[in-house]
């Protein structure tokens, strides 16, 4: 099933598939690591639901629900919602 990262709940992880975002802000989203084939798990959002912390790559990011939303990610049928 694939979701946008913004519709992830807390303690979910999955595979990100592609990142839509272009120019500056594709290029910082991947400087970010948040590339196709990366395992993310949402581990924590600030009380009004943004921004989202994630767990990536031994590392933990937190990014606005704005530029959450460029990235698409792959769950496992397991952790559906």
């Amino acid at each position: 099933m694939l979701v946008n990262l913004r519709q992830m709940h807390v303690d979910q992880s999955g595979t990100i598939q592609s990142v839509d975002a272009h120019g500056e802000l594709g290029r910082r989203i991947r400087d970010m690591g948040l590339v196709p084939g990366t395992e993310v798990t949402i581990i924590g959002r600030a009380p009004l639901k943004d921004p989202v912390a994630l767990r990536l790559k031994g590392f933990t990011l937190t990014l606005r629900n704005s530029e959450a939303d460029f990235i698409t990610v792959e769950l496992p049928e397991e952790n559906h919602d």
